[in-house]
């Protein structure tokens, strides 16, 4: 039975992959919605479990949600096809194609289904949705956009992002927050280049794979689980070293993209913006520094039940690319030769 789950997903994340190629390549936009289309199809089955009624409840929401941006987008793309010459309407068509695009991929001011959807979830599928499920949209959005909608919705994703994370005890709610937050980030590369994109895209990847492999395999969900958590010192720090470079704070690898996205920024006058990027981050590291404070300096001495999913080679995966990200400054150097 478990052979056949394990093949049963195999299957599924190997059909979500190929929707998101579908959608890139795809040179028509009805193409592009069949591939969204497959692709959430695809993901709803990785999400759901029997067992648990928060994934049953987590998939319906995310699967409603999905549909209605897919019938906006499909809606707006007949528009467009049939009302091609006519300006006004053509602007119009922009921002309803873009806003399906940010509800697809859970930016603000559409974002309220994504914080409640990771909350039920696990934490594989927690970094699928913070990270593959954000290339399609994304590249869409980069095919046809409005820029000044688009920079008036990076600022609300980073002050949103920023805003909300400050209330909550949940670390999957933080991520969550904190994924909006980097929306606004990843907006602003996309429309300085579709390679800084990739290159910040790649980068949060990477950090966001961190955070949920290292909370999977110490099966932690809550802050206050990190106040009971006498388990490995070297874990703790691993924690906050990484947090630190997913806030983006100036030593580490994290720091890197941002600083990359600020000059390009500060080149083309966007004085008000950059500013508030930075001023949002801080709120951000915020939050990551309370995470710390209670990995690093609670500590219970109480016998508490936790069931660890650890093996010993995870230890060495996670030290080495937290290395990775420790040695940022040795890579941001190498940036100017």
């Amino acid at each position: 039975m478990s052979l056949f789950i394990k093949s049963n997903k195999m299957f599924f994340l190997f059909i979500l992959i190929f929707s998101t190629l579908i959608s890139i390549s795809s040179n028509s936009w009805m193409g592009c919605w069949i591939g969204l289309e497959i692709n959430l199809l695809s993901f709803i089955p990785l999400i759901s479990n029997s067992n648990n009624l928060l994934n049953s409840e987590a998939s319906l929401k995310y699967f409603l949600t999905q549909a209605i941006a897919s019938i906006n987008f499909l809606f707006s793309i007949l528009l467009k096809l049939i009302l091609m010459k006519n300006f006004e309407i053509n602007f119009l068509l922009t921002i309803l194609i873009n806003s399906s695009m940010m509800m697809k991929m859970g930016s603000a001011p559409f974002h309220f289904w994504f914080p409640n959807i990771i909350e039920g979830m696990s934490w594989m599928n927690c970094f699928i949705l913070m990270s593959w499920q954000k290339i399609t949209p994304m590249i869409l959005l980069s095919y046809y956009m409005n820029k000044n909608y688009m920079m008036l919705i990076m600022m609300i994703n980073t002050i949103i992002g920023a805003i909300g994370g400050i209330n909550q005890i949940s670390l999957r709610k933080i991520l969550s927050f904190s994924s909006i937050n980097n929306l606004g980030w990843m907006m602003s590369s996309i429309l300085i280049s579709e390679n800084l994109w990739m290159f910040y895209f790649i980068m949060y990847s990477f950090f966001i794979s961190i955070m949920c492999f290292m909370f999977y395999i110490m099966n932690i969900y809550l802050i206050n689980q990190l106040f009971i958590f006498n388990f490995n010192y070297l874990m703790k720090f691993l924690i906050f070293l990484n947090l630190l470079s997913l806030g983006g704070l100036p030593p580490f690898l994290g720091f890197f993209p941002k600083w990359i996205i600020v000059n390009f920024m500060m080149m083309k006058n966007l004085y008000i913006i950059n500013f508030i990027f930075i001023m949002m981050s801080l709120i951000t590291l915020f939050f990551y520094i309370r995470i710390i404070f209670s990995c690093i300096l609670f500590n219970y001495l109480k016998l508490k039940w936790f069931k660890m999913n650890i093996k010993n080679n995870f230890f060495s995966y996670i030290i080495f690319f937290s290395l990775i990200s420790i040695l940022g400054t040795i890579f941001s150097t190498l940036f100017f030769i």
